[in-house]
């Protein structure tokens, strides 16, 4: 079976969508005075040293990293996975590369891969199918991302994939959605509960001196979090239900 909520093509095609952009913006760069060139210069070698610190802790992508009942999980798919774990890390200002960073970075992607082939797994079972019509209409979605046709053939290639398996993985995508959809449910967000992470977090921008959005402004905003968090606390619920009647053995 085809497997994963397209890692690879959110972590790995826009990355390298992101990066043709780059070298788009690096030719009118040229353009500044030297003291900038210089400056970015050495911003771009920093990122450049952290890609290489990021890249040395991707693993073979033939290793068998875990098995969940039948389902082998294997380092491409682990690959793809970690990327977007590493981001998340450095989005909150946290080190992936550090020795605990790294070890809690393989902590979080093993265990992300192994609850997502349990709900697909799961989603399976229960009957969730990703027609032919939903797989075309979500690719033509990602392909948008790119400026044209060559563009996304190159990312497809430096990310590993063909169109077959990145239709698989969009596939996979689409029975995890309508999965968490249906059978995941979780207890409304009350209005309460909107004004109440609102006033929490007013008080703190009060405290950096600093003046908060209007409450009518970001309430929307607000239940959406807070609704999404609750999403997630449930999936891991039904996760670890799963888990108690599972076979797995992680290897790596």
């Amino acid at each position: 079976m085809m497997k994963k909520v397209s890692y690879t093509l959110i972590a790995c095609l826009l990355s390298v969508g992101l990066a043709a952009c780059s070298s788009n913006d690096a030719k009118q760069d040229k353009q500044n005075d030297s003291a900038k060139q210089a400056d970015q210069k050495e911003q771009l070698k920093q990122m450049e040293d952290m890609q290489k610190k990021l890249d040395a802790q991707k693993i073979d992508d033939q290793k068998v990293v875990a098995t969940v009942n039948k389902d082998k999980i294997t380092g491409s798919e682990y690959n793809s996975a970690l990327s977007t774990i590493q981001g998340q890390f450095q989005q909150t200002g946290q080190d992936p590369t550090s020795k605990e960073g790294a070890q809690e970075v393989k902590k979080q992607t093993i265990e992300a891969l192994v609850g997502q082939e349990l709900i697909l797994q799961d989603a399976e079972k229960k009957g969730f199918k990703a027609s032919d019509k939903q797989v075309d209409k979500q690719l033509k979605e990602e392909k948008k991302q790119f400026k044209d046709n060559a563009q996304f053939e190159e990312a497809l290639k430096k990310s590993g994939l063909t169109i077959d398996l990145l239709k698989g993985e969009i596939a996979d995508s689409i029975k995890y959605s309508q999965y968490v959809e249906k059978e995941i449910k979780t207890a409304s967000i009350s209005e309460k509960d909107v004004k109440a992470y609102y006033d929490q977090y007013a008080e703190q921008i009060k405290k950096q001196k600093q003046k908060a959005p209007e409450y009518k402004d970001v309430k929307s905003q607000i239940k959406k979090q807070l609704e999404s968090q609750e999403k997630q606390k449930e999936i891991q619920k039904e996760i670890e239900k799963l888990k108690k009647s599972a076979k797995i053995d992680v290897s790596t």
